[in-house]
């Protein structure tokens, strides 16, 4: 195959949602269609101990929640799929942010009962910023939930977004019989069936084989509702769904594997192949012969029994050439990787070539921070991997003097991941952890403790915002520190950074110092 084929085969999707809409159920089953698990393991069975195949950490597996983002790929029908199951809790959003600049498509998973959730609302608005495509699916069909009418007139005004049903629900709950595919005219009946796929029937919709299936008053109600459905959205155009300006909608149950199938038959037609990403210098077509990619994201510790870093490199142009050196632009200096792998969670395998749209897993010694590029010799730089100004802060303090390497390291290692940020107050040179979320601390003391034996403890401060501040004005800048010389910290990255106790102190500081620029996220 040659690279525009290869690229043409490529699907590279990030699925999101707020927490417990089934996000990770979607992926589990995604992964069973391309013959990647043999068994869905109920992500919430305590019967089945196999915990869901995205989930790998040992506090996911305890916690039944996604706190890192997982990378798995898989083939289908030709198509070569890459997906990444990101989580849905909050706390974690900005491991998501990050997520979505790998990504060229996006599958939104919204709960039948509950609608557009907050976390939903925040995760859209950085769709729309970068206009990537999305496709919704309401998942939890087989429960009580609310009317499809109503839920799709939430979803455009909440996500912003026109919507078009791809599949209708043959009603719901407990008298749920199933979804009639729009797209491919077919009928499709539900068999609650954890592990099997259920029976596809074509069917005419004015036929009386339609009631012979579904009784006389089901099929009454979908023909009229179908009706509805074409009389109020306009046709189907894959243009639109590719412009971001449409998104196309599917009703179905994941933990039954309903309406999954028809989901991903229809995905794998119509979403984008990998598309052109912007570098500071110029636009990097996937086509291009030379090969450019950029880190989006390190994990430690994949395996445990090796206290390894893993740096996920999204490929943007060119075909990666395993034991070809590749120029590392932030360093200046050429790296060669003799085991680069792909992932299927924790499993993953060596590989010798990837294309545009593939996320890699390099091994790590130290050399990579999120946002590195990788070229052929171009001195190029991907933008938009920002870090967020944290909005809770503790000082970690080491609870075991005996262990103050481990416990170093293991910052170090978890902080070059992105989980939360370090700052070092210039004051009094104690070091300070800042989050979005208080579950982020939990995670923290956990994965110092289970991964590097090194315990932490934790001492509150109380801190409003966290903003990097710069100015063309050095002796401005210098009065500055030197007023606020107890308020003042540096990032990991050497960057001055002031801590504001309070909103009022914030703007006050605004308004005094006219020639600092203060930042609320790290690209600036």
């Amino acid at each position: 195959m040659n690279i525009q084929e290869e690229i043409g085969r490529r699907r590279t999707f990030a699925i999101i949602s707020h927490p417990d809409a089934g996000k990770t159920t979607l992926t589990e089953k995604l992964l069973l269609f391309g013959g990647q698990i043999q068994v869905a393991g109920a992500v919430k069975s305590n019967k089945i101990k196999k915990t869901a195949t995205s989930d790998w950490m040992e506090i996911e597996k305890q916690r039944g929640i996604s706190v890192t983002t997982s990378v798995m790929e898989f083939d289908y029908e030709g198509y070569k799929i890459n997906i990444l199951d990101t989580p849905g809790h909050q706390d974690f959003a900005e491991d998501t942010f990050r997520t979505l600049t790998a990504v060229d498509s996006v599958i939104i998973v919204v709960d039948s009962a509950k609608g557009v959730e907050t976390q939903t609302r925040k995760l859209m608005s950085v769709c729309r910023m970068r206009n990537t495509p999305v496709i919704v699916f309401v998942n939890k069909m087989d429960r009580e939930g609310r009317d499809p009418f109503d839920l799709l007139d939430e979803l455009e005004s909440e996500l912003q977004i026109a919507v078009r049903p791809l599949s209708w629900p043959i009603d719901q709950g407990a008298n749920f019989k199933g979804v009639y595919n729009i797209y491919e005219q077919k009928l499709d009946l539900f068999t609650p069936n954890k592990q099997r796929v259920t029976e596809k029937v074509e069917v005419d919709i004015n036929s009386e084989q339609l009631a012979a299936n579904i009784g006389e008053g089901q099929a009454e109600r979908l023909r009229a509702d179908l009706e509805l459905v074409d009389g109020v959205y306009p046709e189907f155009d894959i243009q639109e769904y590719l412009d971001a300006k449409v998104a196309p909608v599917f009703f179905g149950s994941a933990l039954n594997n309903f309406g999954v199938q028809e989901l991903l038959d229809c995905f794998v037609k119509i979403a984008p192949s990998p598309r052109p990403v912007q570098a500071v210098e110029r636009m990097v077509t996937p086509e291009e012969s030379k090969f450019t990619g950029f880190i989006f994201k390190i994990t430690a510790n994949i395996d445990p029994n090796h206290r390894s870093c893993v740096a996920f490199c999204k490929i943007c142009s060119g075909k990666f050439v395993r034991n070809a050196p590749y120029r590392h632009i932030r360093l200046g200096k050429d790296i060669r990787f003799s085991s680069p792998t792909q992932f299927m969670a924790q499993r993953k395998s060596t590989i010798d070539e990837a294309y545009p749209g593939d996320i890699i897993g390099l091994p790590d010694t130290g050399n990579f921070k999120i946002g590195d590029t990788l070229t052929e010799g171009e001195l190029l730089h991907f933008k938009g991997l920002p870090s967020f100004s944290p909005e809770m802060f503790k000082y970690i303090e080491n609870a075991d003097p005996m262990k103050t390497k481990q416990l170093a390291k293991g910052i170090d290692q978890l902080m070059g991941e992105g989980v939360a940020q370090l700052f070092v107050n210039q004051h009094n040179g104690r070091k300070l952890i800042g989050t979005v979320g208080q579950l982020q601390f939990e995670v923290i003391q956990y994965r110092l403790e289970n991964e590097y034996n090194a315990k932490c403890r934790w001492e509150p401060v109380s801190l409003y915002k966290a903003c990097w501040i710069e100015s063309d004005d050095a002796e401005e800048l210098e009065n500055f520190k030197r007023r606020k010389y107890q308020y003042m910290a540096k990032d990991i990255e050497g960057r001055d950074v002031f801590l504001a106790d309070s909103s009022y102190v914030l703007q006050m500081a605004q308004n005094d110092f006219k020639g600092i620029r203060f930042h609320f996220t790290s690209e600036f």
